[in-house]
């Protein structure tokens, strides 16, 4: 979907298609036509941005097969579809049975990390529709936090090099800059802005910046009109949003709370928690370890949860979504006079994960859902000024 600002930047709203398993590129086409080609018929719009995953394998193969770049590009046309950005956090097997913190390996201390990207960053150079500004990726915030010792930091630190210079060559031969994110993430290297900041100072900002994840602010507490300051002061630039919501619990305490929260405590994914006493923000890597375990979270102040919720609607009470902390960021990234990114990928990975009164179905529920959130985020943008394109 596109939309234009009052300034008259294109920005281009998608949705993360790593909610789907497909890990080939037949699995690729399939999911294509099947659920973007369906939640742009139920949006009823004429184009729908698709915010690609590309598992390694696939990456891979379309990189070194420009024939299979083509025949994805073959579908996108058929089902009224475009691709911009590409998320290149997860490498593979993100829908698995159990991921956690395999999602964070290989980390940019690794080689096949740099590989990886920058087969995505050739494929996202010939999916580019003609007449997109640019294209974007988004990537993993350096690794996890342990162990991160020095010579990994400088291992990483050479391949976020090597990466600018790969970048470079990608985007003298497409024409148009294609640029890398790197996502601050609780528990990880990068954690918060502040700290991709400290961490990110010397890169190729050309090509280089981070992706920001609303979801990921909220659960930190960070403010995202705070966070974009900070951002400008250092330089870096905004390379992409995911306007997602996190998972709020204003009385953890409470044992109807905490039996809720049980209801989010699943086996896929690592849902960090974070409580904020004053200036300090504290926190446990998962749910299971806040809620239940030899060192509990204290439970004196709202926590936040790293769970990618609808962003649509809010859970059942007594919790609630971050939905207010997600409209004013929307406000503070495309509010302004100017847009602070083109980019905007709404990232529900977690669908297949909710409790089970709240999973789809069907296949015809998880597009109805993915259409919904779609809807609701362009509703903001048109509130904020932005007029379907």
């Amino acid at each position: 979907m596109r939309l234009r600002h009052a300034d008259g930047t294109i920005v281009h709203l998608a949705y993360g298609t790593n909610v789907h398993p497909a890990e080939t590129v037949d699995g690729l086409v399939e999911q294509i036509r099947r659920y973007g080609g369906g939640v742009r018929a139920t949006l009823g719009v004429d184009l729908l941005g698709l915010g690609l995953w590309l598992p390694a394998a696939a990456a891979a193969e379309l990189a070194a097969r420009p024939g299979e770049v083509e025949r994805i590009r073959r579908v996108l046309a058929l089902h009224g579809l475009e691709i911009v950005t590409v998320n290149a956090f997860p490498y593979a097997r993100f829908q698995a049975e159990v991921v956690k913190r395999a999602v964070y390996r290989p980390d940019w201390s690794e080689s096949s990390r740099l590989a990886y990207t920058l087969d995505c960053a050739k494929v996202l150079a010939m999916l580019l529709p003609d007449d997109a500004v640019r294209g974007s990726i988004s990537t993993l915030p350096l690794g996890w936090r342990s162990p991160w010792y020095a010579d990994r930091d400088a291992a990483a630190r050479a391949n976020l090099g090597r990466l600018a210079e790969g970048l470079a060559k990608v985007s003298a031969d497409v024409g148009r800059p294609v640029q890398v994110g790197l996502e601050p993430e609780p528990g990880c290297v990068v954690e918060t802005v502040d700290d991709a900041v400290r961490r990110l100072g010397d890169v190729d900002m050309e090509y280089i910046g981070v992706c920001l994840d609303t979801c990921h602010l909220a659960t930190q507490f960070e403010d995202a009109a705070t966070a974009l300051a900070t951002l400008d002061a250092a330089g870096l630039p905004v390379v992409k949003v995911q306007p997602s919501a996190a998972l709020h619990a204003q009385t953890p305490g409470e044992a109807a709370t905490r039996e809720a929260l049980l209801g989010y405590a699943e086996d896929r994914f690592l849902h960090q928690v974070r409580e904020r006493r004053g200036a300090r923000v504290t926190g446990r890597d998962d749910l299971p370890a806040a809620l239940d375990s030899e060192r509990p979270l204290p439970a004196r102040t709202p926590w936040r949860v790293h769970f990618h919720v609808p962003v649509h609607a809010d859970p059942e009470a007594p919790l609630a979504a971050t939905r207010d902390e997600l409209v004013a960021s929307l406000a503070a990234i495309v509010g302004g006079d100017r847009p602070r990114t083109d980019h905007l990928e709404v990232e529900t990975y977690t669908w297949g994960v909710l409790p089970p009164e709240l999973r789809p179905a069907d296949d015809a529920g998880l597009v109805a859902g993915i259409a919904g959130e779609l809807r609701w985020v362009a509703d903001r943008l048109i509130d904020l000024g932005l007029e379907v394109s």
